[in-house]
């Protein structure tokens, strides 16, 4: 069984940081790529950054030089760096373990008021 734990999101202005951890726990490879994804009210659940094991970064056109995605494989945890917020940013944001299935964390809501 394993379980995704998301912490980090909240309610932030324009401008301002956030930084989401999702920690891995169960019967997990630590060789999966590991992702964030969000999705807004109305709109489909879309890819936000993934990353591999060995640290290959991966970014939505939206987000890049903005978002950072990092992991500690040691502690099977994934982490999203977000600055200079927008508005549009907000959504539930979910973590993910692409493995063979999916796993996807509980979501996390990011609200970024204007």
């Amino acid at each position: 069984q394993v379980q995704l734990e998301e912490s980090g999101g909240g309610l932030v202005q324009a401008g301002g940081s956030l930084r989401l951890s999702c920690a891995a726990s169960g019967n997990i490879f630590s060789g999966y790529i590991r992702g964030w994804y969000r999705q807004a009210p109305g709109k489909q659940r879309e890819l936000v950054a993934t990353i591999t094991w060995r640290g290959d970064t991966n970014y939505a056109a939206s987000v890049k030089g903005r978002f950072t995605i990092s992991r500690d494989n040691a502690k099977n945890t994934v982490y999203l760096q977000m600055n200079s917020l927008k508005p549009e940013d907000t959504a539930v944001y979910y973590c993910a373990v692409l493995g063979n299935p999916v796993y996807w964390g509980q979501g996390t809501q990011v609200t970024v008021s204007s």
